[in-house]
């Protein structure tokens, strides 16, 4: 199987199974709920997981919860920690509802601080970090592959937290000291303080995958500054890290990026209620996982008709024809979902689909509704009534069988008819 990483821009082979391969993915900063965009990643690698454990791999996925970091403190002064805790609830009540699972471990910062001050203090033994007036701070020019992955030269990277104190404005934050206001806080040999966000997921992926693993991914807006700063947290540490990174594409509402800071978002705990998981999930499995993702109306509708064309599939007879070695054609090349799609939609044999669609969570699709038994009598008196030259009876029997919440279908063969929910 083959993924492309952003970190050698080219197409990468990974191990054979049963590997291990182990991922880490960062999760979301919890201070509101997330939007669909936020949920991309989380479905992403939940069905790489799901595809990699189907070829035979021995896999375990992390994904983090960030419930430290100067988003929560700003959007709930003096009472972050009740605001993290309730975010990271809606979090996981709003992925649940996707259907897809969680994955193997995940972690909070808030639970890693013991691990997150040890990095902290092994990298000012190694003279990588330094201490200013209880901040502490990572030092860029002494790591030289900085900006490798990000394509940045180091001479060209901007000041990512101005501080009067720090020795080189580019230099970031490990550790910050505590702030007026601010109700959080852990003992650490600088005093008092909480981590910065950059060092919070390199202690997390060591802690729950060791050393070196094979994928790390992420949203692509992480690129720089957070993923290129775990690289030189972790490798300035004497870790490998990550070997592979995937970077998926942004979701772009009405053809501009989606988030927070825009205004311009739509959680997805509205985008569930309002479309429902399955037209969701097909929508994320129509764009490929490193590309952008149109997320608008007329999408969605699209999404929707193709939900509703796998289910008209399983109300007809099943077919011979199809190959599960065409779905793996595509998915061990880059994970190509789009390309899956197009596979399974030529796929008429309901077995070898419904195995298709559980990959990714659509296997309700193969789930068709049986009508009551009085409807199918009335769509027998229809029939009766129409073959009859009965014509007003007929359409009367259909507007009741339309109230009870069905559409009767006029098709070839014995009953003559097909009831489908309306929708």
């Amino acid at each position: 199987m083959r993924l492309y990483s952003t970190h050698s821009r080219q197409l990468e082979e990974l191990p054979l199974p049963p590997g291990p391969i182990r991922i880490y993915v960062c999760g979301p900063t919890v201070y509101q709920r997330i939007h669909v965009g936020n949920a991309r990643p989380f479905v992403i690698s939940m069905w790489l997981r799901g595809w990699l454990l189907e070829r035979g791999y021995d896999v375990t996925l992390v994904e983090n919860i960030t419930d430290i970091n100067d988003r929560i403190y700003d959007a709930a002064p003096g009472a972050s920690a009740k605001l993290a805790e309730d975010a990271s609830r809606w979090y996981i009540e709003d992925t649940d509802d996707l259907g897809l699972g969680r994955p193997d471990h995940e972690p909070k910062a808030t639970e890693t601080i013991p691990e997150i001050v040890d990095l902290i203090e092994e990298l000012v033994a190694r003279d990588l970090a330094y201490e200013a007036d209880g901040d502490v701070y990572y030092r860029v020019a002494r790591f030289p592959e900085y900006g490798q992955l990000s394509g940045q030269r180091p001479d060209q990277v901007e000041e990512q937290e101005p501080n009067p104190r720090k020795e080189d404005p580019r230099d970031f934050a490990l550790w910050k000291a505590t702030k007026e206001g601010e109700d959080t806080s852990w003992d650490s040999p600088w005093g008092r303080g909480r981590p910065g966000w950059h060092i919070e997921c390199s202690a997390m992926a060591e802690k729950y995958l060791g050393p070196v693993f094979e994928i790390h991914g992420g949203g692509l807006d992480l690129v720089f500054p957070h993923h290129e700063n775990e690289i030189a947290q972790s490798r300035g540490a004497g870790r490998e890290f990550a070997r592979l990174w995937m970077h998926n594409g942004m979701l772009e509402f009405t053809g501009e990026k989606m988030s927070k800071s825009l205004g311009n978002v739509v959680s997805l705990r509205e985008a569930i209620d309002e479309w429902g998981r399955e037209t969701l999930l097909m929508l994320f499995l129509g764009a490929h996982w490193r590309k952008p993702m149109d997320f608008s109306q007329e999408t969605l509708e699209a999404a929707k008709a193709r939900a509703e064309g796998f289910r008209e599939m399983f109300r007809s007879p099943s077919q011979d024809g199809g190959s599960w070695e065409q779905l793996l054609e595509a998915l061990d090349d880059d994970f190509n979902t789009p390309q899956a799609l197009a596979v399974m939609h030529e796929w008429r044999d309901h077995d070898l689909l419904r195995r298709g669609l559980d990959l990714f969570g659509l296997g309700s699709l193969a789930e068709t509704d049986e009508a009551p038994a009085e409807l199918h009598d009335l769509a027998l008196r229809r029939a009766e009534a129409r073959g009859g030259g009965d014509f007003d009876s007929a359409d009367r029997i259909r507007a009741e069988i339309e109230e009870a919440g069905w559409d009767v279908r006029d098709v070839a063969g014995d009953p003559g008819y097909q009831l489908v929910p309306r929708r």
